[in-house]
């Protein structure tokens, strides 16, 4: 939309515009949200009934907001689309440095412009886009960058004294007057820093070098912070953690659902490989499964986290797995195989902090255990549970599956494997598909083969099967066969 066609303060007088404050105005267009019934944030899947309802207390309290949560909890996102609920368009004096309201200027250079050129000052229009600043707060930020500095050059250009207020050059919280302002990784900022920021959080002013302005700047300011942090690199000084408003505590998917919702809505999947990629349900599970896995893992350190973007990357990576071998053996389709899991151990390996018993064990090494220990979680709710300890007359359901492996019979599934190879090889082992139709009767046509391999893989994690990995695929063996033939 363009902006106003208002160019001066004159003709902006004759509107019915008001000056008010960043807070008040965020405050104003999300009780006319709530009032009509219309969403805040869209896309935050998970945070409806916790994160968002704080987020909305917060704003209509005109507070200043830390977001304390792991990685990969959407800190950021939250802050991003806070821009939604300005306004579309605000008047700034057109030459100001820090967004000046024609109606109600904080600079002296505005006043001064004000002054000087009455009704006829000329204002610009600010789009609620361009109303957002966001700092990575670093070790090496300093005040000047945040708050400002007496900038020498200007001084001289302009003949003045350094006792006058215009030699200020302002820093990123002053420009963003009127604007949103985000520090992101708030305990990365050195303490000093910190306690810089007491007084435009309380008082509104500016302290720099020798000056002391009155500024009442009307920042929207928005901190970031991970808990990991206040242990291993800093931490928020206790007068500034006063100062902030609200606290909010943001968190990961509670449920596999919702978590499935939050890698469809991210992923970013051609179209083309939407309709040529079948991927079934159980397929979906297991990847969001993996990542709940590795939150509880003992070698995963749970401190540090594991972000959301693991699965979202992984799928893409599983999706992106299953193309190959479509593009290999010439084929039109594909469904997503259990084999396919290993395409995405890259994704994993860099998203999870290991302890000091998993680097011992290996990235990649612990990146497959976490695969495995999805199946052996999600195993029960599809098949029958396997006790550890069983009677020696008690029948298994899987008597007959798995007295065809300890006859010396085996299978070998290539990653590459055509679609009906693939089904040929499966289809050898028998009465697999009486297991299926049994528990699965209503299984879909597509999802029948990968829930085989997903049993195979179900009963190698309950230690029923031997499972081996080669260059080119994998080997199903039984666990006793494999144990004497290596005697």
């Amino acid at each position: 939309m363009d902006s106003p066609k208002i160019a001066t303060l004159g003709e902006l007088k004759k509107t019915d515009y008001k000056s008010e404050s960043i807070q008040q105005e965020l405050a104003g267009n999300l009780r006319q949200r709530l009032t009509n019934g219309l969403s805040t944030f869209d896309g935050l899947i998970g945070y409806e009934n916790t994160v968002i309802p704080d987020i909305e207390r917060a704003l209509l309290s005109g507070h200043n907001i830390n977001l304390l949560g792991l990685r990969g909890q959407a800190k950021t996102r939250i802050a991003r689309q806070m821009t939604e609920l300005l306004n579309e368009w605000i008047p700034v004096v057109d030459g100001s440095e820090i967004n000046d309201c024609p109606l109600s200027p904080i600079s002296q250079e505005a006043k001064e412009l004000i002054s000087k050129r009455g009704e006829q000052t000329p204002i610009k229009w600010l789009h609620r886009h361009d109303r957002f600043f966001e700092k990575l707060a670093t070790p090496d930020v300093t005040v000047a960058d945040l708050i400002g500095d007496v900038d020498p050059i200007k001084a001289a250009n302009l003949r003045l004294s350094y006792a006058d207020e215009r030699v200020i050059h302002f820093g990123m919280i002053p420009r963003a007057h009127r604007c949103i302002f985000v520090l992101n990784e708030l305990p990365d900022l050195q303490a000093r820093i910190q306690v810089a920021l007491f007084s435009i959080l309380q008082e509104k002013e500016i302290q720099i070098r020798g000056f002391k302005l009155r500024l009442p700047i009307e920042t929207q300011i928005i901190f970031t912070a991970n808990p990991e942090d206040y242990t291993n690199r800093g931490s928020i000084v206790t007068p500034l953690k006063d100062r902030i408003g609200s606290q909010i505590l943001t968190h990961y998917p509670h449920s596999i659902e919702i978590a499935k919702a939050i890698t469809k809505q991210e992923a970013n999947i051609k179209n083309t490989n939407k309709t040529k990629i079948h991927v079934p349900e159980l397929a979906r599970d297991i990847l969001e499964q993996i990542s709940f896995e590795a939150r509880k893992s003992d070698y995963v350190d749970s401190k540090s986290g594991v972000s959301t973007r693991m699965s979202i990357t992984a799928f893409e990576n599983l999706i992106s797995t299953a193309e190959r071998r479509i593009l290999i053996n010439g084929e039109k389709n594909a469904c997503i195989r259990m084999a396919d899991f290993l395409g995405i151990i890259p994704s994993i390996n860099g998203k999870v902090e290991l302890v000091y018993e998993g680097e011992q064990e290996g990235a990649e090494q612990i990146s497959y255990h976490l695969i495995s220990e999805a199946c052996k979680t999600l195993f029960p709710s599809y098949f029958p549970e396997i006790k550890k300890l069983e009677k020696e007359d008690q029948k298994s359901p899987y008597d007959k599956l798995l007295g065809w492996f300890l006859s010396d019979n085996e299978i070998f599934l290539e990653d590459t494997l055509s679609e009906s190879a693939y089904r040929d090889t499966l289809e050898m082992i028998p009465d697999i598909q009486n297991i299926i139709k049994k528990h699965h009767p209503k299984c879909e046509k597509d999802d029948i083969y990968f829930m085989m391999e997903f049993l195979l893989w179900g009963l190698e994690a309950n230690k029923r099967l031997n499972k081996y990995r080669t260059l080119e695929g994998f080997q199903f063996k039984d666990t006793l066969g494999s144990y004497i033939s290596g005697l």
